[in-house]
């Protein structure tokens, strides 16, 4: 899978089933290779009137199920 395919999923949380954001980038780990994080874009709906927010980082253990055209992520902290 390359990252164009994860950026173009939708990131829904299974909680309460909002929409997190837009995949802009990934952590990755140096010493394995694999993906550690995503990096989410802040809000732009939200943060829009103050400028841009910070970008988010889900840490891949919160990543339920990567689908076809979305993925969940348990955000219930």
């Amino acid at each position: 899978m390359l990252l164009s395919d994860l950026q173009s999923k939708e990131i829904v949380n299974v909680v309460d089933g909002s929409n997190v954001g837009t995949i802009v980038d990934v952590r990755i780990d140096e010493t394995t290779g694999a993906i550690s994080a995503l990096i989410i874009e802040a809000n732009k709906k939200f943060f829009s009137f103050l400028g841009r927010g910070t970008d988010t980082e889900i840490s891949w253990k919160h990543i339920t199920k990567i689908g076809e055209d979305v993925i969940l992520v348990n955000l219930s902290f």
